[in-house]
C-alpha cells in the first residue's frame, strides 16, 4: 500500500504542477530577475503547492496513523500559508518567522514532540528539561529556514530535500517506526516529481511555499524519527541535513567576520561559491547532490558505529568540511586557517 502512495503521490506532482504554473502567471505569482538572482526571465514561484497536493494525495490514500500526525498536519498547514503569502506579497521576514514559530509550536503543544534529552558518549542521558521545548521550536525554525537559504539554483533544494527524505525514510525502516516510513516516502515521491519541472533548466520554483513546507517536515521527521537512537541521538539528523546546516552555519560565520547582520542577504552561499570557481550551474547541483548522499551515507553509518567508530567519524567529518569550506571560500575568501597553518609547517 505504501508503494501504490508514493506513486500516487509522484504521479500527482507530475500532474498538477503544470496547472500550478499556469495558475501562478494567472495570479501574479511569479518571481522577477535581479541582482541576487541567477535566472534572467519570469519564473512562477509557487511550485511548494504542487509538492503539497501531490503529498495530500499519497498521505489521503495510505493514511499512516500516529499520535504527533494531527500537530505535523496543522503545522504543515501552516507553514504552506506563510510561504504562500510570502511568494505572493514579499511578507516581512518578522511575519514569516513568526508563521514558522506558530507552526513549531502547533506541533509541539498539540503533536507533544520533543527533543527531551540527548544521549552522551560516556555520560549517558542528558535531560534537556525545561529547556526542550524552546530547543525544539529552535531546531524546526532553524531547519525551516536552513532548506530555504539553499533553494538558489534551479533543482537545488528540491533534490537536497528528496535526498534527506531518503536518508530519513531509510533511517527510520532501520529503527522500524512505519509512521515516519510511509510520510518521508510520500513526500520524497512528491518532491521527486516536482523536480522533473524543477531541474536545470526549471519550469518554475517551488518559492517559500515549497522551501519552507519541505524544511519543516525534514525537520519534524528527522526528530520524530530518532529521537530514542542510542550513542548521541541529535547528531544523526544533523549529519544528514549537513548541507544546509553547513551552509546556514558558514553564512552565520562569514556575516559576523564581515560585520553584517545576521540576516543580511549575500551572493556567498555554497552553491555561488561552486558557480564563482568555475562549476557550471548543472555541475554545481549535482556536486552539492553528492556532498548530500554522502551526508546520508554516514549518518546511516554513525547510527550503527560504536561509541569510538562514531567519535572518528565525526572528526573525519568535520575536518572534510573544515577543508572545504576553506578551499572554495564559504566562510569568506581570507578565511584559511587550517590551510594557512599547513603551509607554515611546510615551510
Amino acid at each position: 500500500m505504501l508503494f501504490l502512495a508514493m506513486a500516487a503521490a509522484f504521479v500527482a506532482s507530475i500532474i498538477l504542477t503544470p496547472l500550478v504554473i499556469k495558475f501562478a502567471f494567472r495570479i501574479g505569482a511569479v518571481d522577477h530577475p535581479n541582482y541576487r538572482k541567477v535566472h534572467a526571465s519570469v519564473m512562477p514561484r509557487i511550485g511548494g503547492v504542487a509538492i503539497f497536493g501531490a503529498f495530500a494525495v499519497g498521505y489521503l490514500l495510505l493514511r499512516p496513523e500516529d499520535e504527533h500526525a494531527i500537530g505535523i498536519l496543522v503545522g504543515a498547514l501552516i507553514i504552506i500559508i506563510t510561504g504562500f503569502l510570502d511568494d505572493m506579497l514579499d511578507i516581512t521576514a518578522k511575519a514569516k518567522l513568526l508563521g514558522q514559530l506558530a507552526a513549531s509550536i502547533v506541533v509541539v503543544a498539540w503533536g507533544g514532540l520533543q527533543i527531551e534529552f540527548i544521549n552522551l558518549p560516556f555520560f549517558g542521558p542528558f535531560d534537556f528539561g525545561y529547556l526542550s521545548i524552546p530547543i525544539t521550536i529552535i531546531w524546526i525554525v532553524g531547519i525551516t529556514n536552513a532548506i530555504n537559504l539553499i533553494d538558489g539554483l534551479d533543482g537545488l533544494a528540491a533534490g537536497v530535500s528528496t535526498i534527506a527524505l531518503i536518508s530519513i525514510t531509510v533511517m527510520a525502516v532501520i529503527m522500524g517506526d512505519m509512521f515516519v516510513v510511509a510520510t518521508a516516502a510520500i513526500l520524497a515521491a512528491s518532491s521527486l516529481g516536482f523536480l522533473f519541472y524543477n531541474f536545470q533548466p526549471a519550469k518554475i520554483f517551488m518559492g517559500d511555499t515549497g522551501a519552507l513546507f519541505l524544511g519543516y517536515m525534514i525537520a519534524v521527521l528527522a526528530l520524530l524519527g530518532f529521537k530514542n537512537v542510542a550513542v548521541v541521538s541529535l547528531v544523526i539528523p544533523i549529519i544528514m541535513l549537513g548541507v544546509p546546516i553547513s551552509d546556514t552555519f558558514f553564512a552565520i560565520v562569514r556575516r559576523l567576520r564581515m560585520k553584517q547582520p545576521i540576516s543580511a542577504p549575500d551572493k556567498s552561499h555554497l552553491h555561488h561559491c561552486l558557480l564563482r570557481a568555475g562549476f557550471s550551474h548543472r555541475q554545481t547541483v549535482l556536486i552539492i547532490y553528492g556532498l548530500a548522499i554522502l551526508f546520508g551515507v554516514a549518518a546511516v553509518l554513525f547510527s550503527q558505529a560504536t561509541v569510538w567508530g562514531a567519535i572518528v567519524l565525526i572528526a573525519v567529518m568535520l575536518l572534510a568540511i573544515e577543508l572545504f569550506v576553506e578551499v572554495i571560500g564559504l566562510a569568506g575568501t581570507n578565511y584559511r586557517p587550517i590551510l594557512n597553518l599547513v603551509r607554515m609547517i611546510g615551510k
